[in-house]
């Protein structure tokens, strides 16, 4: 049955961020699958809900949250690293809702240290959770997108690209940073082919979101809730396509742009000012030839000919 509310699958939804994602576009008129690999019993947690940065929230809790709320959830199970689970997970939504209209991946991996201390299963799940992950989402949603005229939305969780992000964490830095270039990659895909009303746009925090990661109560002071960030995704959401295209953002620093000056509301602890651990500037991606692509080559119409 094709739901009257637009659709938005949210890939890692079991727990912080990607579960105020989940929640917070219930509540402005998604209908949401909640996707992730974390399943359980919703019945039997307790007290309930749980903590929501604890292996306790789930794809199965979170949607009883959101039903519980009023609002429209479905639990999908995923795994990111097998491209069948993807599909499936593709399917089940439109199974369900009939149709998708935005794509947010949060599913992530982390690990940060030297290189030298990064053994090579550590490296290699990154890159399937991380890159691969996202790249095996995006495949899979585009014929959907494509069957809806297309028109829809990728919002991707990974940062601006510069060098100091890949200091003492380069193994996790090569693929966050491959997910911001398929963000600019495909937003020149989308823009090339004339489809005005697509658009993909990453994501990445300004100052640091309360999350399982950030545990460490000395750093409580520097959090922001992650309202943040759902805040700053749904304002993107609702901004022209042409606008956020191919655009690495800053949830702080894109909510500016939309005329919010007073994030008071967003720190964890009240009355603190979290510190930004993001640059206020970065480098241009663009050269003086930007425009000049030369002969264009496609593969599939070479493969074609041979």
């Amino acid at each position: 049955m094709l739901s009257k509310k637009p659709v938005a699958i949210i890939v890692g939804a079991s727990r912080g961020i990607g579960r105020q994602l989940a929640i917070d576009l219930s509540k402005n008129g998604y209908a949401v699958i909640v996707a992730a690999k974390s399943i359980s019993d919703p019945s039997k947690v307790h007290p309930f809900p749980p903590d929501p940065n604890s292996p306790q929230s789930t794809i199965n809790t979170v949607e009883r949250e959101i039903r519980e709320a009023s609002g429209d959830a479905s639990a999908v199970l995923v795994d990111t690293r097998d491209f069948a689970s993807i599909q499936r997970m593709v399917d089940q939504a439109i199974s369900i809702y009939g149709r998708i209209d935005v794509c947010i991946y949060n599913s992530g991996a982390i690990w940060w240290s030297s290189v030298e201390k990064t053994p090579m299963k550590r490296f290699q799940l990154m890159q399937s959770v991380n890159p691969d992950g996202l790249y095996g989402t995006i495949q899979a949603v585009l014929p959907v997108f494509r069957e809806n005229d297309w028109k829809g939305r990728i919002v991707v969780v990974s940062p601006p690209i510069y060098s100091r992000f890949f200091r003492g964490k380069t193994a996790y830095a090569m693929g966050k940073i491959g997910m911001s270039v398929l963000t600019k990659g495909l937003g020149m895909d989308f823009e090339r082919e004339g489809r005005t009303d697509m658009a993909i746009t990453s994501i990445w925090p300004a100052t640091a979101i309360q999350s399982a990661a950030t545990s460490d109560p000395a750093s409580m002071k520097d959090l922001r809730k992650p309202t943040i960030f759902s805040d700053a995704i749904l304002a993107m959401l609702n901004a022209p396509a042409n606008t956020v295209n191919g655009c690495l953002e800053l949830d702080e620093d894109f909510l500016r742009k939309t005329g919010v000056t007073n994030f008071d509301k967003y720190s964890l602890i009240p009355g603190t000012q979290p510190r930004r651990i993001m640059p206020a500037k970065f480098p241009s991606l663009t050269v003086a030839e930007q425009d000049d692509e030369g002969v264009r080559v496609d593969s599939t119409l070479l493969r074609a000919k041979i």
